[in-house]
């Protein structure tokens, strides 16, 4: 069956061949599509280079300036979806996701135990490594804010290492998606749950990126913030 991992990249020219490389390495056949925002230094080229040398698994989007998460995975959904993948994944170009979690993600959908799972940081078997205190204890009271507010039973409703099967993505307006941030990964799951799909958490270790910069900005809190009680009534 076929299957799909989209990474959104901005200036990840010191993750991306290892994370590539990484994924092509597994044992379970996966494609990747890079969805690039106009990387200055230099990603997109290495993409290009590498896609010499595995001219079938791996693609590329290329898209001009810095247009935000949601949108470069709703950009990689679409394309997914037309090339009819049946399983869709996402994840980080930093590392901390770890490419080897990606058989269990697809293990969970696979045998239709779900048609949603997520890589998660908050339930048994989850954690975190090399976060400060601070940073976990808002990523984790952002996930008690929305379960509170949403009643969506999901611990880890900001966590961006999800599969999807085609249907679920399919069933979805992408369209009016109104999020581009972190608030985009609760605004999809809250979507996935409200249709009544299944979705299932499975356990992961999430590191903190050892290479490159984090893309988290007060704006971006600000938005899953408000938009949390904006997705609610709208």
């Amino acid at each position: 069956m076929s299957k799909i991992v989209i990474i959104p990249t901005y200036n990840e020219i010191e993750n991306i061949e290892r994370i590539i490389r990484a994924v092509f390495a597994l044992k379970e056949s996966f494609d990747v599509l890079i969805v690039d925002d106009g990387s200055p230094d230099g990603t997109a080229a290495q993409v290009k280079k590498m896609q010499l040398e595995f001219p079938t698994q791996l693609f590329m989007l290329e898209r001009k300036g810095k247009l935000g998460l949601g949108t470069a995975y709703i950009t990689g959904f679409k394309w997914s979806i037309e090339k009819k993948y049946n399983y869709i994944f996402e994840m980080d170009a930093d590392f901390s996701h770890n490419p080897n979690d990606l058989p269990r993600l697809y293990e969970a959908v696979q045998n239709n135990s779900c048609d949603v799972s997520v890589g998660s940081r908050y339930i048994k078997g989850g954690k975190v490594e090399n976060w400060p205190m601070n940073r976990i204890f808002i990523s984790y009271g952002a996930s008690v804010y929305v379960r509170l507010i949403t009643w969506m039973h999901v611990k880890d409703c900001t966590a961006g290492f999800v599969c999807y099967k085609r249907n679920v993505l399919e069933s979805i307006d992408l369209d009016k998606i109104q999020f581009i941030g972190y608030a985009f990964q609760i605004e999809m799951k809250y979507r996935v749950w409200k249709k009544g799909f299944r979705i299932k958490e499975v356990p992961i270790t999430f590191v903190d990126r050892k290479e490159g910069n984090s893309k988290m900005s007060k704006g971006i809190v600000k938005e899953a913030i408000l938009g949390v009680w904006k997705m609610k009534f709208s």
